[in-house]
C-alpha cells in the first residue's frame, strides 16, 4: 500500500479513535455510583431530562463552561457539583462558579478579579452580604426596556438570574438548612396523626402538645417554600403511562403527606440520598440509587431509555469533538497546497468526513431525543447550518480533489460550531418548542429547506474567501484552481436560490396558516427575501457578462453579510413576530464579521498588477 493511501488511513483511524475515546469516563472513579445518579430523569423546562443535562446546562448558565474546579483544585463532574448543591449546599455556597467580569458588578459586591477563580468566577458566599442591593439594581434594571439597556444593567440581571437559579436547585429536593431531613420525614410519617390531633386541640382550645405542633407548622413551612422556590419537578408519577402532568415538585409531593397521611417515597429517596451523600457513605448511597431506579423501570421503562442515551450523548459530546477535527482538517488541506498533496490532501478529507459523521450522529440523537425535525432553535440552525454546508464541500472535494472542498469544509465546521456552543450558553437547547412553532410539518419543510439555503450561501461565500486568500496572498491559484472554483461558486448559488426560493414561500404559507397572512413585512421575512434577491442577483450578473471571475466572488462575499443579517441580524432588532432578542455579544461578532468580509470585498477588487498569480482575471 502505498502512503499517499495508508498515512490517510492511520489518520482517519487516529480520529475515529479519539471520538472513540470521547465516550470513556473523563474524571477520576468515585466510590459514588455518580453516573446512575446523573441518569435519574426530572422535568424541569417543559421537557424529561437527567440530572447530568441539568447539571451542565447550570454550569454553563452560571460559569460559561460545564467543567468545574473545586477549591482544593479537583476537576468535579458535573453532577458531582449538582450532589453539593442539593445535599451539602453549605459547601457548594464556596464554590467559586458565578462569572462576573463588568467591573461596575465587582464594584457593587466589593470583589476584586483576583478575588475569584480564573479572575471572573466568584462563590455565593461572596455573593451574598450584598444580595439584596443586587435585587434592588436589578428592580432598576428592568424598568428599562431590553434594547437600551446598559452593558452593566444586562450584567445585573443575568447575575440576579444566575442566583435565583442556583438557590431553585438548593430548594427542588431538600431544604438547604443542612438538617437530618430524612430524620423529618421520618419523624413526621410516625407522628402525623399525633401532630394533626394536637393542631386541632389547640384550635378547640384544649390541651395539645406544642412540641408536635410546632414541629409540624414549621415542617409545612418549609414544604411550602421548597414548592415555592424549587425549579424541577422530580417527582415522577407512580403508574406508567402518566403524561407530563403527573410529575411534582418535592415540596408539592410533601405538602400531599398532610392529606394523604403517607410521606411521598420518592421524597423520601431523595432524603434518603441526601442523608447518605452528607455522611459520604457510598454503600447506602448506592442501594437507595438501585431500588429507586429498579422502581422506575417498572414504570418509566421508555423514558429511561431516552435519559439514558441523553446521558451517553452528553458523554461523548459529538460537536466539541467535532470541531477540533475540522480544524486539524483545514490546517492539513491549506498545508496540501504548499507541500505533500496527495497525502494531505486525502487526510484532509477523511478527518471532515469524519466530523460530519460524528455531527450527523449528534443532530439525529438529538431529533430523536427532541422528537422534533432537525431544526427547532437558533442553536440547532447553526448545527445544520454547518452540517449542510460540509456535505456539500465533501461533495465538491469527491469531484474536484483539489482540496478546496476540505478547507471550506474544515473552516465551515469550526465556525458554525463555534457558534453553536456560544448559543448553547443561554441554557437547554433541547428547549420546549414556542406555540406557533410546535408543527413538525413545517419545521421538517419550511425550515430545513430556507436553513438549507442559508447553508449553501455561506458555502458559497466561503469558497469565494477561499478565492480571495489564495489570489492575494499566495501564488497558488492558478487558472485550472481559478476555474474550478468559479464553477463551485456558480453551482452553489444555484443551489442556494432554489431552496432560498422555496424556503421562503413555504414560510409564507406557515405564516398564513399561523397569522392570517401570506407575508407582513417581518425583519425576518424581509431578510429571506433579500438572500433569494441576491443570490438571483448574482446569477443575472454573471449571465448578463456584467461581472467575471472576482466580480462573481465579490458578489458572493456580499452573500455572507446578507445571510448573517437575515439568519442573527433581524433576530436582534427587537421587533416583528421572530424576534429573539439582542445578543449584546453576538452583536459585536456579528459587526465583526461584516467588517471582515467588506475588506475581503475590497481585496477582491484590488487592481489585477497586485494579484500574485497571472490567473486572476479582469472583472
Amino acid at each position: 500500500m502505498s502512503l499517499n493511501r495508508l498515512i490517510p488511513l492511520l489518520v482517519l483511524l487516529l480520529g475515529a479513535l479519539y471520538l472513540g475515546g470521547s465516550l470513556l469516563p473523563r474524571h477520576a472513579s468515585s466510590a459514588f455510583d455518580l453516573d446512575a445518579f446523573g441518569r435519574l430523569p426530572v422535568l424541569a423546562n417543559g421537557r424529561v431530562k437527567p440530572l447530568d443535562s441539568v447539571a451542565r446546562n447550570s454550569l454553563l448558565l452560571l460559569q460559561g463552561r460545564q467543567d468545574f474546579t473545586a477549591p482544593d483544585g479537583q476537576s468535579l463532574p458535573p453532577v458531582r457539583w449538582l450532589l453539593d448543591v442539593f445535599f451539602r449546599p453549605e459547601i457548594a455556597d464556596t464554590y467559586q462558579h458565578f462569572a462576573i467580569v463588568h467591573p461596575d458588578l465587582l464594584d457593587l459586591f466589593g470583589l476584586k478579579p483576583d478575588d475569584g477563580a480564573g479572575k471572573k468566577r466568584f462563590s455565593y458566599k461572596q455573593l451574598t452580604p450584598h444580595l439584596e442591593e443586587l435585587d434592588r439594581q436589578a428592580t432598576l434594571a428592568e424598568s428599562v426596556e431590553a434594547p437600551v439597556r446598559s452593558a452593566y444593567q444586562r450584567a445585573v440581571l443575568n447575575l440576579r438570574d444566575h442566583v435565583i437559579l442556583y438557590q431553585q436547585l438548593k430548594h427542588s429536593l431538600t431544604m438547604p438548612d443542612g438538617s437530618d431531613f430524612v430524620g423529618t420525614l421520618t419523624y413526621l410519617q410516625d407522628n402525623l396523626a399525633a401532630a394533626i390531633g394536637a393542631v386541632r386541640a389547640r384550635e378547640a382550645h384544649q390541651p395539645y402538645d406544642e412540641k408536635l405542633v410546632t414541629f409540624l407548622l414549621e415542617t409545612g413551612e418549609n414544604f411550602t417554600r421548597m414548592e415555592q422556590i424549587g425549579s424541577l419537578l422530580a417527582i415522577p408519577p407512580q403508574s406508567a403511562g402518566a403524561d407530563l402532568a403527573g410529575w411534582r415538585k418535592t415540596g408539592r409531593a410533601l405538602m400531599e403527606t398532610f392529606q394523604t397521611g403517607t410521606v411521598d417515597p420518592y421524597a423520601l429517596t431523595y432524603a434518603g440520598l441526601a442523608h447518605a451523600w452528607r455522611l459520604q457513605q457510598p454503600e447506602p448511597f448506592n442501594t437507595i440509587l438501585k431500588l429507586y431506579r429498579d422502581g422506575l423501570v417498572k414504570t418509566l421503562p421508555t423514558l429511561l431509555v431516552k435519559t439514558d442515551a441523553e446521558v451517553a450523548f452528553n458523554t461523548a459530546a459529538p460537536f466539541y469533538n467535532s470541531l477540533y477535527l475540522y480544524v486539524l482538517a483545514f490546517l492539513l488541506a491549506v498545508f496540501s497546497w504548499l507541500k505533500w498533496p496527495g497525502v494531505l490532501q486525502n487526510s484532509a478529507f477523511g478527518l471532515v468526513l469524519l466530523a460530519w459523521v460524528a455531527t450527523t450522529a449528534g443532530i439525529l440523537t438529538r431529533m430523536w431525543l427532541e422528537g422534533r425535525p432537525p431544526v427547532t432553535n437558533l442553536y440547532s440552525s447553526a448545527l445544520f447550518v454547518g452540517w449542510g454546508s460540509v456535505a456539500l464541500c465533501l461533495v465538491l472535494e469527491r469531484i474536484y480533489k483539489n482540496g478546496i472542498g476540505s478547507v471550506a469544509g474544515g473552516l465551515i465546521g469550526f465556525c458554525t460550531l463555534l457558534i453553536a456552543h456560544h448559543l448553547s450558553l443561554t441554557g437547554d437547547t433541547l428547549e420546549m418548542m414556542r406555540a406557533v412553532l410546535d408543527s413538525n410539518f413545517w419545521l421538517a419543510t419550511h425550515v430545513v429547506v430556507v436553513t438549507t439555503g442559508y447553508a449553501a450561501t455561506f458555502l458559497a461565500g466561503f469558497l469565494a474567501i477561499v478565492y480571495v486568500v489564495r489570489g492575494v496572498f499566495t501564488r497558488s491559484l492558478d487558472k485550472t484552481t481559478a476555474d474550478a472554483l468559479v464553477r463551485m461558486v456558480y453551482g452553489i448559488v444555484c443551489f442556494a436560490t432554489l431552496f432560498s426560493l422555496v424556503g421562503t414561500i413555504l414560510g409564507g404559507i406557515w405564516a398564513d396558516q399561523s397569522w392570517g397572512r401570506f407575508w407582513g413585512w417581518d425583519p425576518k421575512e424581509n431578510g429571506a427575501l433579500i438572500i433569494v434577491i441576491w443570490n438571483a442577483l448574482i446569477l443575472h450578473a454573471r449571465w448578463g457578462g456584467l461581472v467575471r471571475q472576482r466580480g462573481l466572488m465579490a458578489l458572493a462575499l456580499f452573500g455572507n453579510i446578507v445571510t448573517s443579517w437575515s439568519w442573527f441580524g433581524t433576530n436582534m432588532l427587537g421587533v416583528g413576530l421572530h424576534s429573539y432578542g439582542f445578543m449584546d455579544a453576538a452583536f459585536w461578532w456579528l459587526i465583526a464579521f461584516v467588517a471582515s468580509q467588506l475588506a475581503l470585498i475590497a481585496l477582491a477588487n484590488l487592481p489585477i498588477i497586485r494579484w500574485r498569480s497571472s490567473a486572476a482575471l479582469a472583472r
